[in-house]
């Protein structure tokens, strides 16, 4: 049976695989740098990403590459806030890719449906900024933060530790009466991981227990696709599609692109080859 998710106005019912296309309003992002910096570009970029066929809009307004400086809440704000007033009307969910609680409230008030976490609500207030909405909620692994989580990370076993971690803090939340329909899950690839650490939880991504949660996966034009191809980021389509089918391929419910077009075609088409469906 597949799993549906309370997400803010909407209700997810992921009987297929969700396209949840990045919109970055930040000046310093890996993958596409200042390409959708302003306000009024980040959100034409969204409404080619809605025609393209995304499902959900992820907006950033800070970057959590390796290395990443952090941003003020007011300036975060200051970008985020004209692109979700923008898009409210645009019948799709809208996430937002922060770890603030007062960038939270303030996001849940300009009308967003989802918070997509990298801290996984481990911030003081977090927690309680989103427990009583009725928004989605991304719970991810991240060892260490963005500025040096890549220098040396370690773990004992990465599927245990991984596993360990969400389901501790799924436990939190649903101890502070967060219903469990509007929670999903992500291992977090790229966030405190070496290459071979990543690739080793997504090839086995369906041995981890979601808990019956959704997996949100986030894998487009990652350094592990760089690795392996030895490409720039805005050269990584290709792998960064091929990852995707991977994910989708082991139970990955919800999948966070940049490249929305390619990245439905080709499941679109891995779909007919192994079930038989065919879905506009």
């Amino acid at each position: 049976m597949s799993p549906s998710m309370l997400c803010g106005r909407f209700e997810l019912h992921l009987e297929r695989p969700f396209i949840m296309g990045i919109v970055n309003v930040t000046p310093d992002s890996f993958s596409d740098g200042d390409q959708h910096f302003e306000a009024d570009e980040a959100i034409a970029h969204a409404r080619l990403l809605i025609e393209q066929g995304a499902d959900i809009l992820d907006i950033g307004g800070e970057s959590t590459r390796p290395g990443a400086d952090p941003v003020s809440v007011q300036e975060e704000l200051k970008r985020i806030l004209p692109v979700i007033e923008a898009l409210r009307s645009a019948d799709i969910p809208l996430s937002i890719d922060t770890f603030k609680p007062e960038v939270m409230r303030k996001a849940l008030d300009a009308g967003a449906d989802l918070i997509n976490d990298i801290y996984g609500f481990r911030q003081p207030g977090a927690l309680e900024a989103v427990a009583d909405s009725n928004c989605g909620l991304c719970i991810m692994h991240m060892q260490g933060e963005p500025k040096t989580m890549q220098h040396t990370p370690r773990y004992d076993d990465v599927l245990r530790d991984v596993e360990q971690f969400l389901h501790e803090r799924l436990a939190v939340m649903l101890a502070a009466g967060v219903n469990k329909r509007r929670i999903s899950l992500d291992p977090g690839f790229g966030f405190g991981k070496t290459p071979e650490q990543n690739y080793l939880l997504l090839r086995r991504l369906q041995e981890l227990d979601s808990q019956g949660c959704p997996w949100l996966v986030g894998l487009s034009r990652k350094s592990m696709i760089g690795h392996v191809t030895g490409r720039v980021p805005a050269e990584r389509v290709a792998g960064s599609i091929a990852a995707a089918l991977a994910a989708v391929a082991r139970g990955a419910h919800i999948i966070r692109v940049h490249d929305v077009a390619a990245t439905l075609d080709a499941i679109k088409v891995q779909n007919a080859i192994e079930h038989g469906a065919f879905y506009d």
